[in-house]
């Protein structure tokens, strides 16, 4: 699975527009053969700053299914047109390492039933 990765900096006065412009637009993207997932995050440092994250079965399903599709085109219309300057898309691998999730909690040891002593 690989991830692309891109920071959309959206013209001033459009976050609205472009908030709910994106959420229209979801399902087309959504719809693409190896969509596995998408999360946009708005910044909370600059209000027209978002994070756009999107997980791919292979990088060939964004650059050329989903790029290569009438989908596009018409996300194209409905998106690009916010954004100041374009974005920079990049695509990224898996993780080589990760940490665990901070919310999860952690496994309970297990013990036998004399309380571990004879562990």
């Amino acid at each position: 699975m690989i991830l692309e990765a891109a920071i959309l900096n959206v013209r001033p006065g459009e976050r609205d527009g472009f908030e709910l412009a994106m959420a229209e637009a979801r399902p087309l993207i959504a719809a693409s053969p190896g969509f596995r997932g998408m999360e946009v995050r708005p910044c909370l440092e600059d209000g027209g700053r978002y994070l756009l994250l999107v997980w791919w079965e292979r990088l060939e399903d964004h650059t050329e299914g989903f790029r290569g599709s009438d989908r596009y085109a018409e996300w194209k219309r409905r998106l690009h047109h916010f954004y100041d300057p374009f974005p920079l898309v990049e695509h990224f691998a898996a993780p080589f390492a990760a940490m665990p999730d901070p919310l999860e909690k952690p496994p309970r040891p297990v013990t036998r039933g004399d309380g571990g002593r004879n562990a």
